[in-house]
């Protein structure tokens, strides 16, 4: 048979049934993980007491110390089971050190009289071994709700209460943070409240179990904290589920050699006229400002990631300047991380509706309105949330904390207010794109590609619901369930499900590949990413009160989340060829004139492997999170993957767009800042790793093992020897990544912008 009549016969529906059906399994199995995760989440006592039954503290007063942690967005400067900041202590680590040194000596003092420290051998290992057993045992009576204190962990209370307000208030304690952050003595009480339930919940033994509500974690050998043997055996495993998953898809890949992104045989621009005799609708051309405005918000964001960069060297100064008064860490850390998801966001969403009239073949009365409308709400929301940042870490709003300022889950952090004007214009995204697919979705040869762009577009508003599931006062393990879900499934699901719709439709426009080849990569790329990746969320809850059902499913899933990510590298060469590819009938190079845009693809392969494959896999394996979670090698997956992958799939589509609104000699001035650019960002990248993520987070790592979590990540540690010597180099690295990366693309993106001019030549 064939090639042209290959790409004539219709599509297999077994890959939409496929397709479907590992959603239905993935979802079915994460919605059970969720439902455990209510019933198995840490209890909050109704009131905690001491052996006479007189109260220490109440429920009240640590969902209070919850909303004081978020309010103050301190999990963008420490983190809590491990999830969070790393400038910052771990709250929950560094509590339960001090609760195990603390009462230590008071047992000491009551058996002996005297302190740990004057105790001979023998005395001092029966007392270390009856501190461990005291912590372990659960004092929480379920039909009363109520928590019963040891004298050790109520003398534990009392200092630590006075310590945690001094760290929140005197100058120069709590690094990158201004003196008397937290104002209110009440307000750092009941945080060390919050704080002592969080460490007991990481040292009580679950009912019936060996093992804390956080599976042992964090590492701490003065409470005998170690690792479970759940946690080897499930590490085991998914070993073994890796490589018989790597061997049955590279069996699959190498007996049908159709599949992935190799072009088709003979392609030619007969079934598709090329972006660069296309004429461009009004809508099209709005959305150059989408763009515009993507390159000076991702300049902004790498801006404020050199900032933070420099606090994990110089955490009281900025070359000399006290920058903490004006921009404290945790606040340049929210804006880091938030204008990463808008800046993607965004380029995505304007990569969409520029695509969709080309699909639809015809432009919608009004869509550039709608365009411009969604552009300015977009606008309302960042510029909005990040203002509502800043007055909410200074308590400036009140009750309105949480509506309108921080709302305190890292990746979440802008209010519910904020939250729902985003939500609603994911909607209103959706609704632009429908009405631009509809004469392709009513056309029977355009049906399929058209309506899973449709499809992967209404997934975005529909998976970002989780984000509004829960309140200030919600359970933290159930916080941490569902903001995973947005953060796992919303940003590296459906997003990167969303964006290989965008690469299939952008080939297909160049004729690169036919649309039944982009219709079976979309199904491919869903079928290997979601039947992995949506039970593999649960690799960010082995430790954060969930079950060791969890664990086991997760990490053999979360391993078999490496297959497709192998595969990718496959792609980059794909793309290679691609590239260089000549149209069958008129001999014209099919993406020649896109290039750039194909460069961009090629990276997002390299390090999709790199960054989500091998760094991702390395620290999703159980044994290995339980030390190292919260630690640099989690900065070095996120920083590799996050913009390694998004980063440049969005700048990909954002160079595509761009280019499609030039002639070739307007193009010619911009090609020069968006090589610079392409080269600056994947060196800038890739010295951060070398240099120090990687290392670095080899260093904590191994501090971790012979010191205890606590101790790896405290200040002393990060402002001390090899590891802090690291964090200089890395300078280095974020400023060829901001000078010669983000800053010719944001001049290139913007000069494209203002030179947009497109007049094909014939």
């Amino acid at each position: 048979m064939t090639t042209e009549s290959n790409q004539k016969k219709p599509l297999s529906p077994w890959w939409r049934h496929a397709a479907i059906l590992v959603m239905i399994a993935g979802f079915s199995v994460l919605s059970f993980i969720t439902v455990l995760t209510y019933n198995n989440a840490p209890p909050i006592p109704e009131k905690v007491t001491d052996a006479a039954g007189n109260v220490i503290t109440t429920q009240d007063e640590i969902e209070r110390g919850q909303e004081v942690f978020f309010k103050y967005g301190l999990m963008e400067h420490g983190s809590l089971w491990g999830h969070g900041a790393y400038l910052g202590p771990d709250y929950s680590a560094e509590y339960l050190h001090r609760l195990a040194e603390i009462n230590q000596d008071t047992i000491a003092v009551a058996e002996y009289g005297k302190p740990l420290a004057d105790l001979a051998t023998p005395e001092r290992s029966a007392v270390l071994a009856a501190s461990a057993a005291a912590l372990k045992a659960n004092r929480y009576n379920a039909s009363t709700k109520t928590l019963v204190f040891t004298a050790g962990e109520i003398e534990s209370l009392k200092i630590q209460t006075a310590e945690w307000n001094t760290y929140f208030t005197k100058k120069d304690a709590a690094p990158g943070l201004p003196e008397n952050y937290i104002k209110n003595p009440d307000e750092t009480r009941v945080l060390a409240h919050y704080f002592a339930w969080a460490a007991w919940a990481s040292v009580a033994n679950r009912p019936g179990k060996d093992y804390s509500y956080t599976n042992n974690w964090p590492y701490e050998p003065l409470v005998a904290n170690t690792p479970s043997t759940e946690i080897y055996i499930w590490s085991a495993l998914s070993l073994i589920t890796l490589l018989g998953g790597l061997g049955l898809i590279l069996f699959i890949f190498g007996k049908f050699d159709f599949l992935g992104w190799k072009g088709d045989k003979g392609a030619s621009h007969d079934h598709q006229t090329p972006p660069q005799k296309l004429s461009l609708t009004p809508s099209q051309w709005a959305t150059a400002w989408f763009f515009a405005i993507v390159s000076l918000l991702f300049l902004l964001q790498t801006a404020l990631g050199g900032a933070l960069a420099h606090y994990r060297v110089e955490p009281g100064a900025f070359y000399g300047i006290d920058i903490a008064q004006l921009l404290p860490y945790n606040l340049a850390r929210t804006w880091h991380l938030q204008l990463a998801i808008f800046w993607i966001a965004t380029a995505w969403v304007g990569g969409g509706l520029f695509l969709a009239p080309w699909v639809g073949g015809k432009e919608p009365k009004g869509q550039r309105t709608g365009v411009f409308v969604l552009l300015g709400a977009l606008v309302f929301v960042v510029l909005g949330s990040l203002f509502g940042q800043y007055l909410g870490i200074n308590d400036k709003l009140g009750k309105l904390w949480f509506w309108l300022g921080h709302q305190g889950s890292e990746y979440l952090d802008l209010g519910r207010f904020w939250q729902l004007l985003l939500a609603a214009g994911l909607v209103f995204w959706l609704f632009l794109m429908w009405r631009a697919l509809r004469p392709a979705i009513e056309n029977p040869a355009k049906k399929e590609l058209s309506s899973l762009f449709l499809y992967a577009a209404a997934a975005i508003p529909v998976f970002y619901l989780p984000a509004l599931f829960y309140g200030p006062r919600t359970n933290f393990a159930v916080i941490d369930n569902w903001r995973f879900w947005i953060i796992h499934l919303w940003v590296e699901g459906f997003f990167e499900l969303f964006a290989t719709v965008l690469v299939a439709i952008m080939f297909h426009q160049m004729g690169i590949v036919s649309s039944r080849t982009a219709t079976r990569l979309v199904y491919l790329d869903g079928i290997l990413y979601l039947g992995a990746g949506l039970i593999g969320t649960g690799h960010h809850w082995y430790f954060t009160g969930q079950g060791t059902l969890n664990m086991g499913l997760a990490a053999c899933f979360s391993a078999l989340e490496v297959v497709p990510l192998t595969l990718l590298t496959l792609d980059a060469w794909d793309f290679i060829r691609l590239r260089d590819q000549q149209c069958s009938t008129c001999g014209e190079g099919l993406g020649w004139k896109q290039k750039w845009a194909i460069y961009f693809l090629m990276a997002v392969g390299v390090w999709n492997f790199v960054g989500a494959g091998v760094f991702g896999f390395l620290i999703n394996l159980p044994i290995v999170s339980y030390f190292e979670m919260g630690t640099t090698l989690t900065a070095n997956h996120g920083h590799a993957a996050m913009f390694g992958v998004f980063g440049m799939l969005a700048l990909a589509v954002v160079v595509f767009c761009m280019r499609a609104m030039q002639s070739d000699e307007v193009w010619k001035g911009t090609e020069k800042y968006v090589r610079v650019g392409f080269w600056g960002l994947n060196i800038g990248l890739a010295l951060m790793v070398v240099l120090d993520l990687f290392p670095g987070g080899v260093l904590q790592l191994w501090d971790v093992i012979d010191n205890g979590y606590w101790h790896a990540r405290r200040l002393t540690f990060l402002m001390s020897g090899l590891y802090h010597t690291l964090e200089w180099t890395r300078l280095g690295a974020d400023l060829v990544f901001l000078l010669a990366g983000a800053l010719p693309i944001a001049i290139g993106v913007v000069r494209a912008f203002m030179k947009r001019d497109l007049r094909p030549t014939e």
